[in-house]
């Protein structure tokens, strides 16, 4: 969505999760009054009062009708652009580039690129992300909120589940040699999460918080283990 005109930045720094006055470059959520995932955003600054808003394809439509609804008296315009989108990798899938509009052909399998992102963590719109997901128990409140930007639709329960509560469950990147989305996560004959992506060796999925770290799960009556969260 391209979002132009001279509300624009004080528009969407009342619309959006994070700060766009503090980067060219922001990831941010597009949240309800109750803090429930409308859409992932990722907001490019393209001027003093020009931005452009991408996310998920399939999230376009939800995402301008939103922006227009609580546009009210503010002077900018909401239109739709579409761009490709390039992820250029390091040799070892340990970091990646986004590019629009980059003249290149595809290097990487498919199965590589969706095993780098389960290893890396990374939630994915309709497997790990819809509109029933807390921003928290994703790890977006790490990478995609601002705390100490002004508010914004959902502000109020995202801050006082930072600062006075928790989620009850978190995504987690799993050891295990073989798994499906959709299998139930155990530990001591109960259920205590389910996977929400697989490729052989790793599941992603959401797991209980109160789970040990070195506890011994069982999906689908195959052993697994938690892999350590990286450090912030």
């Amino acid at each position: 969505m391209r979002v132009k005109g001279p509300d624009a930045e004080d528009f969407l720094q009342r619309m959006v999760s994070n700060d766009v006055t503090q980067a060219d470059v922001v990831d941010a959520l597009l949240l309800t009054p109750k803090a429930r995932l409308i859409a992932p955003l990722r907001v490019w600054r393209r001027g003093a009062d020009h931005f452009l808003v991408g996310t998920e394809p399939s999230l376009g439509d939800a995402v301008r009708t939103a922006l227009l609804r609580a546009r009210f008296a503010a002077k900018c315009e909401i239109e739709p652009e579409e761009h490709t989108s390039t992820l250029v990798w390091t040799d070892d899938f340990a970091r990646a580039e986004e590019l629009l509009d980059a003249e290149l052909e595809p290097t990487a399998a498919e199965d590589a690129v969706e095993r780098a992102r389960i290893e890396a963590g990374i939630p994915a719109w309709g497997k790990e992300l819809d509109e029933s997901i807390l921003p928290a128990e994703a790890g977006l409140d790490e990478t995609h909120i601002s705390f100490t930007k002004g508010c914004y639709p959902g502000q109020e329960p995202i801050a006082r589940l930072h600062y006075r509560g928790h989620v009850n469950r978190k995504l987690r990147v799993l050891r295990v040699e073989s798994a499906q989305a959709g299998d139930e996560i155990a530990f001591e004959g109960k259920t205590v999460g389910r996977v929400t992506s697989a490729v052989p060796g790793r599941a992603l999925g959401y797991v209980r918080t109160g789970v040990p770290e070195d506890a011994t799960l069982l999906i689908a009556e195959t052993p697994a283990k938690l892999v350590p969260a990286p450090r912030p």
